[in-house]
């Protein structure tokens, strides 16, 4: 298995294109990167000021909120935001402090949709280009079983994947740290869940943020798997998943606004941080019932994937 995993590997890292895309996320990243140093951090916080009192009128604005909301997803944010304010006056912990380098990894957490698009590419041709460039033959007369060769391509996807992400963390870092330096203090970020406030390592945070923030990506680029493995077209498996990667959310909440079997969709789904940071896109939703659905689809794409593989007559 590992030499299959190695094999395909080389096979990616030997195109141009590989590093085409690898050069584009760091360009990005390091456009960004400039661009927040010398036009948006410019107007900093005042971070010495006193900020009890603001947290303290900002709480009284909530509650006023809170009684006169209707809904319960409105109602659980208004509690949570005022709790989190509490614990900050309790605790003595400012809400505002200075643009520092982790701040900025956190903002890069959105071009995480950018290493999906590029992970998509790899997904959607790793198996249907082995049809077009006529090679599937010649890798199927070696005496190891179809689907483990199927799987090997699939860890390969996921391994280029994870190292896609973490080339966005850790350039994210060190550009952060050259333009904007460590934070002056530890403070820590505050995690409320289920009703509970803890405090979190702010790199610990990190990394659960680029994880969760990653799983739309792994479902997406699943599903491009399954369809190059299904259909044998890298271009209807990038297609569709790109679609769906720009839309899907947007069809998704459109829908849930009238129907509750909208939480069934996988886009309802694949956005854990929404029981973190937000609120669930439908009452009675929470993260078990989002993981079961992510393991139904996920089950589903990788069924069809490996059978239809299996079944297929190559010589036809």
């Amino acid at each position: 298995m590992i030499n299959l995993i190695r094999n395909e590997l080389m096979k990616i890292f030997r195109r141009p294109g590989t590093y085409v895309m690898i050069a584009i996320l760091l360009v990005i990243v390091s456009v960004t990167g400039v661009f927040m140093k010398y036009n948006l951090v410019e107007e900093e916080p005042n971070v010495t000021e006193d900020w009890k009192p603001v947290l303290q009128q900002e709480n009284e604005a909530l509650k006023k909120q809170l009684e006169s909301s209707q809904f319960k997803t409105e109602q659980d944010y208004y509690k949570k935001q005022i709790e989190i304010n509490e614990y900050r006056i309790e605790h003595d912990i400012p809400f505002r402090e200075k643009y520092h380098l982790w701040s900025f990894v956190k903002d890069n957490s959105e071009l995480i949709l950018l290493a999906g698009l590029f992970t998509i590419v790899i997904s959607a041709g790793i198996v249907a280009s082995e049809f077009s460039w006529g090679t599937i033959k010649l890798l199927l007369i070696r005496p190891i079983n179809r689907s483990k060769i199927l799987l090997s391509k699939y860890l390969t996807v996921l391994l280029f994947a994870l190292f896609m992400v973490g080339i966005l963390f850790v350039f994210s870092a060190l550009l952060g740290a050259i333009l904007f330096g460590m934070p002056e203090q530890a403070v820590p970020y505050l995690n409320y869940f289920n009703g509970k406030i803890t405090e979190q390592h702010i790199i610990v945070h990190l990394i659960i943020y680029y994880g969760l923030g990653s799983i739309e990506m792994m479902m997406l680029t699943t599903m491009a798997f399954m369809i190059s493995s299904v259909f044998r077209n890298s271009s209807l498996a990038i297609g569709l998943s790109l679609f769906l990667m720009f839309t899907g959310s947007q069809f998704t909440a459109l829908i849930s606004m009238k129907f509750d079997w909208a939480k069934y969709i996988l886009f309802a789904n694949t956005n854990l941080m929404q029981y973190l940071e937000g609120t669930p896109l439908l009452e009675g939703m929470t993260m078990s019932f989002s993981i079961i659905m992510l393991l139904i689809y996920f089950v589903i794409f990788q069924l069809l994937a490996f059978y239809v593989f299996n079944k297929r007559d190559i010589a036809a």
